[in-house]
């Protein structure tokens, strides 16, 4: 067998100064987004955008081309390291959820979720079908396929960028971080489901054959996991808790995230769902959870903002100067909000939550973030989305992750705290080894914390 060579030294050294110049941009964006009292995801997103074609590659073409662009194995190298990131944020991520919390609002979760993903897909299947056809690549026979990926694409929500949100903006803990989380899972199941069928569409074309193995695949893992897959996880973290040190802690729980990743991705599932749902099982063995403070800190820190950043380098700007596409741009935005939201909204009145909780939860699930650009990424890899498409997009992934701050801030002050909610600040805090002596986590210094 042929050994491939290694990798060229000049690819090597562009590749170090492109990964060092994002996780630079990135760090420094999210501190400003914080300083005007957004999550600093808000800024990591913007970094990507900058230094892709839509900015730099105008002011300075040979710098982007030398960096990204201009040979497949550097964005390559750059999408892998950000997988990493987007694959560990998501299963550490899922060693945060409170399964007990999940269990007693169950109801809610699937009402929520149901609401959120049907209104916001009937919606966005109706705008595909009435969009003009510029704007609908390959012609009219392509646009049923369209119009069902834009249905796909509207109804997804981030769980990359909701948990990066409420990490940032110490939500996580609270009742409705926990629901708004939970009930994403379900949303990116389901949206991740429906992809497939539309990419067989595009590729194959739909059949019975073809939704039933999606459906069996999504629900055999799904079985496996809460039963073998427990089980293991369980023994394996058990194991390596026992050691001394945190190094083995760590490396377990990777190894589990990404093998989890695996599984789904060979199921014809994104390879996040699998992750995450790796994370959920960890966090059924509380013993471990202390030993993974090192690896939150490197995935928060570190290889989250650069794959915030890689998200932005194949957009550019410069398509919405087409009227046709700019006029697009602000249709599809407005139909991914308002019927996000709309459904999100509807979803947790019809549960008897109050209007507060209900608009936190809209806002939390509207963040589109890096999922939408991987929707996005498969519709430009199909065919159905063109670049202006793309950008379209990606466009929305961006605005809705600005938007969502300043709503969940709005409502969440208003939404009184829990015992329940303090006692699980102070496990996060204990995890991340931020408790403070006496104070526990500080909670007196966060919106809407207050006794319940």
């Amino acid at each position: 067998m042929a050994i491939p060579a290694p990798l060229a030294p000049q690819h090597l050294l562009w590749f170090l100064v492109g990964i060092g110049l994002l996780l630079l941009t990135a760090r420094l964006l999210g501190a400003l987004a914080e300083r005007l009292r957004m999550p600093a995801v808000v800024g990591e997103l913007t970094a990507g955008v900058l230094i892709g074609p839509s900015v730099l590659g105008h002011l300075a073409p040979g710098v982007t081309d030398r960096l990204f662009t201009g040979a497949a194995e550097q964005l390559h190298l750059v999408d892998a390291v950000g997988q990493i990131g987007v694959l560990l944020l998501v299963g550490v991520t899922g060693t945060h959820l409170d399964l007990r919390l999940l269990r007693r609002q169950r109801a809610t979760t699937l009402t929520v979720s149901l609401c959120g993903l049907l209104v916001p897909l009937v919606a966005g299947v109706a705008v595909g079908y009435l969009l003009p056809m510029p704007v609908v690549p390959g012609g009219p026979g392509n646009r049923a396929v369209f119009a069902l990926f834009l249905g796909v694409a509207m109804c997804v929500s981030a769980i990359p960028v909701i948990a990066k949100t409420l990490t940032d903006m110490r939500l996580l803990h609270r009742n409705i971080g926990q629901l708004t989380l939970a009930a994403a899972v379900v949303d990116d199941a389901l949206g991740w489901l429906m992809l497939s069928v539309v990419a067989a569409a595009a590729t194959i074309g739909v059949s019975a054959g073809v939704v039933t193995m999606s459906v069996m695949y999504l629900v055999g893992f799904v079985v496996v996991a809460a039963t073998l897959g427990r089980l293991l996880v369980r023994t394996v973290m058990r194991v390596a808790a026992g050691r001394p040190g945190d190094t083995s802690a760590v490396a377990s729980a990777v190894i589990l995230i990404l093998l989890g990743a695996a599984t789904t991705q060979a199921l014809g599932m994104e390879p996040v769902f699998g992750a995450f749902m790796a994370g959920i099982l960890i966090a059924g063995s509380r013993a471990v959870q202390p030993k993974l403070a090192g690896l939150r800190t490197i995935v928060f820190g570190v290889l989250a903002p650069i794959f915030m950043a890689t998200a932005g380098l194949r957009m550019d700007l410069t398509a919405l100067a087409r009227p046709a596409v700019a006029l697009t741009a602000v249709v599809v935005l407005v139909v991914a909000v308002v019927g996000k939201f709309s459904g999100a909204y509807l979803g947790a009145r019809l549960r008897r939550l109050s209007r507060w909780e209900a608009l936190a939860l809209g806002a939390g699930l509207n963040a589109r973030g890096v999922i939408e650009v991987i929707v996005a990424l498969t519709g430009l890899r199909l065919k159905v989305l063109d670049v202006a498409g793309y950008t379209v997009i990606v466009l929305v992934a961006i605005v809705t992750s600005v938007l969502a701050p300043p709503l969940l801030r709005l409502s969440m002050r208003r939404i009184a705290g829990t015992d329940d909610e303090r006692l699980r600040e102070i496990d996060h805090d204990t995890w991340r080894g931020l408790a403070r002596p006496g104070l526990g986590t500080g909670a007196a210094d966060e919106p809407g914390l207050r006794p319940g």
